[in-house]
């Protein structure tokens, strides 16, 4: 496994992140457990999960599985870099989701009870709350970290002007701030490139790419019926939309010899503002295949091929729209 620095931060994390949104409703408790603990060997020491996942409201049984796996002892939590998120909706109440100071404290509390751990080591926002002033959510971060609840603060699905709106009201309190940012990227999702990558490289965040697959659309989708079948509404959606560019990227791959998956998530990581794309296994066979890509090195005549398949924006902004 390779480890990179997570943004300016002296914090080394695995180049891969284990993403564990299919713990509970796509893979067994048992099949979780083994493919953790099959990670924690491979050498990963990033785990990302949220208090919404498991999609059961208000249970967290993502988090609550790896709680149970965190208990089994072994030095398992002292050997991971342990990441949620807040946000979503976790109750029926008026203040169970959000931002705000009140939903923060006790979502917090309810993470750290159902992960069995007295801390968290990167609690990110899962999106911008525009009902709650900013100042409010920061001292919430603030309080948390004080009380060593927290180390890390990260942002996810924040655009690039909110980066650098929280990054400057920390640094008028005297605080680190924001340290990362996990949004969508990949060949089929570009629109990062316009700002987000641009801000997280100026202000020092460590950028975690979730969906480095496009849903599975970049998995060699066309070409193996299996995964066509497992393909959620929005990923089919997607492919109805670029087919003809799903076609011929699986073409370029069968002439590279390289799996499609190994070509998406490479292309990925060939990007310097990137620390480490989030993989989200069903199964053992979905952990061990991602290894492939870190041995991956893409040469600038196969990116300028995936350039032309999958054009991204031209760049940041506004040189990408303007002169």
């Amino acid at each position: 496994m390779q480890y990179v620095q997570l943004g300016r931060t002296g914090l080394r994390v695995s180049r891969l992140c284990l993403g564990t949104m299919n713990f509970g409703p796509q893979t067994t408790e048992a099949d979780s457990f083994a493919i953790m603990d099959k990670a924690l060997e491979l050498g990963f020491n990033f785990f990302d999960t949220a208090d919404i996942y498991g999609w059961k409201k208000g249970e967290g049984w993502t988090e609550q599985i790896i709680g149970r796996w965190l208990a089994q002892g072994g030095r398992r939590r002292e050997s991971i870099v342990l990441a949620t998120k807040v946000y979503g909706e976790t109750g029926d109440g008026p203040n169970d989701r959000g931002l705000s100071a009140y939903h923060i404290r006790r979502a917090c509390e309810d993470s750290l009870r159902r992960l069995q751990t007295d801390h968290i080591d990167l609690y990110q926002m899962h999106h911008i709350d525009r009902s709650t002033p900013l100042e409010e959510t920061l001292q919430a971060m603030e309080q948390l970290a004080r009380e060593g609840k927290i180390l890390y603060v990260g942002s996810s699905n924040f655009p690039g002007w909110h980066i650098a709106e929280w990054q400057m009201a920390a640094r008028q309190r005297h605080f680190l701030g924001l340290v990362s940012e996990q949004c969508i990227y990949s060949l089929a999702d570009r629109s990062p490139e316009l700002e987000v990558l641009p801000a997280a490289q100026h202000f020092g965040l460590g950028v975690i790419p979730w969906s480095p697959l496009g849903g599975g659309m970049l998995a060699g989708i066309l070409h193996r019926p299996d995964r066509g079948r497992r393909a959620g509404e929005w990923t089919l959606k997607k492919l109805a939309r670029y087919r003809d560019r799903v076609e011929r990227y699986e073409l370029l791959c069968r002439e590279l010899g390289r799996e499609p998956a190994d070509v998406a998530l490479a292309w990925v990581l060939s990007n310097p503002a990137v620390t480490s794309p989030i993989i989200g296994p069903r199964t053992l066979e979905q952990l061990l295949g991602s290894l492939r890509a870190l041995e991956l090195k893409l040469d600038q005549a196969t990116l300028k091929r995936l350039d032309e398949i999958w054009p991204g924006p031209g760049g940041p902004a506004p040189e990408a729209y303007s002169w």
